[in-house]
Order: C-alpha cells, then structure tokens, then sequence
C-alpha cells in the first residue's frame, strides 16, 4: 500500500515537472503578432533602418552580404518591399528615403542609421531616450505622421536539415508620447536567408485576402 502510494506520488511529481518545463518552453518560443495595418491606413509610417543583423556562422557564402553595412541594406530592401506590398494602404516612408530627409536637415536630426534603435529589442514599454528625442525631430523632417516602425533585430541561424531561421523583433511606436503600440517577434523559415526573412514578414503582415 505504501509503495502505491509511493509510486503515485513520484508520478504525480513527474507529471508536474513536465508541465511545467512545457510551460517554459512554450514561453521561450517567439510570440508573432501581426500588425493591424487597417488602423494605419492611408497613415504616413516612418520605417527605420535595421542596426542589428546576427548571422549563424553555418549560414552558407552568399546568402546575405559579407560587408556589414551591405548585410543591414539588403534586409532592409527585404523587409521594405513586404511591407509596400503587402500593405500598400499605408503611407511608408522607408529608410532610404528616410536618410535622404535627414541629410537635408543636417544638425536637426541624428543620423537614422545611428540612433541607437536596436535596443528596443528590450520588452520597453516607452521609447527610452535619447531615442525618443530623435524620434520626435525625425518624424518631423521625414515627412511621417506620429507612427514609426522600428525593426529593431534581425537573427538568421540554420538547423539540423539545413534550413535557414530568422527572427525578426519589431515595434510600432507613437513617436509623440514614446508608447510602444505594437509588438512582434516574427519568425520564418526558407530555403535562403531571403526566402526565410520574407516569410517571418509575411508573419507580420498576412496576404490579403484577394475576391473576385
């Protein structure tokens, strides 16, 4: 009676465990949630240049650029035309054309690609500053309304068969108060660093559903 009981106890334990080691894995996993774009229609958005690429060292040569600045530039190009065309009813102002607003206001606003954006891959829940600051200067020389869109990390790894995995961590701030309005951490998966970050956008922002 007492080793049932014994038993009982032991598995009771086991069965716990387990659930909550579940629990912790399912916390871990990344949380997507997609951007309700119908809200930022016809609405201008500030896009910030990425800052922070992290490549697995298993990531074949050629799939994304070697050079640094080349790397962040090319998952921009990615990430900017996702965005264009799978939710073109917002105004998106992109880093390209972000830089050029700012190289004509010299001395008003920092330099786009050195603001500091990359720590909101941190769960802030206002933009620190001083990049709050500078959101509030750019926006206002950008051409955007209040909403900025900050990619603030980008990881690329590959597994076991070979598959490439990116993780894309975003914000969508009001560039006014420093409210963090929307959050993501998005993944995909592809046959090449491409392929993989377009699906973790597309994780962002789904298709439209398209009706004859």
């Amino acid at each position: 009676m007492k080793q049932s009981f014994l038993r009982g106890a032991v598995t009771l334990l086991v069965l716990a465990a387990s659930g909550r080691v579940s629990v912790m894995r399912a916390q871990k996993e990344p949380v997507i949630q997609p951007l309700a774009v119908a809200g930022l229609a016809g609405r201008a958005v500030v896009v910030l240049p990425l800052t922070y690429l992290q490549g697995d060292a298993r990531i074949p040569a050629g799939a994304i650029p070697t050079a640094k600045q080349a790397a962040l530039r090319w998952a921009d190009s990615i990430m900017g035309d996702a965005l264009t065309e799978r939710a073109p009813e917002v105004q998106w102002v992109l880093p390209k054309e972000v830089r050029r607003a700012a190289r004509k206001a010299p001395g008003l606003v920092a330099d786009p690609d050195q603001m500091g954006q990359a720590v909101m891959r941190a769960r802030f829940r206002v933009v620190p500053d001083p990049l709050r600051a500078y959101l509030r200067n750019l926006v206002a020389v950008a051409g955007g309304g209040r909403h900025v869109f900050i990619p603030s990390a980008v990881t690329l790894a590959v597994d076991s068969s070979g598959v490439i995995h990116s993780v894309i961590s975003a914000v969508v701030v009001d560039a006014r108060t420093g409210d963090v309005l929307w959050r993501s951490e998005a993944f995909g998966y592809g046959r090449t660093a491409s392929e993989a970050l377009e699906a973790a956008m597309a994780s962002i922002i789904p298709a439209p559903i398209l009706r004859e």
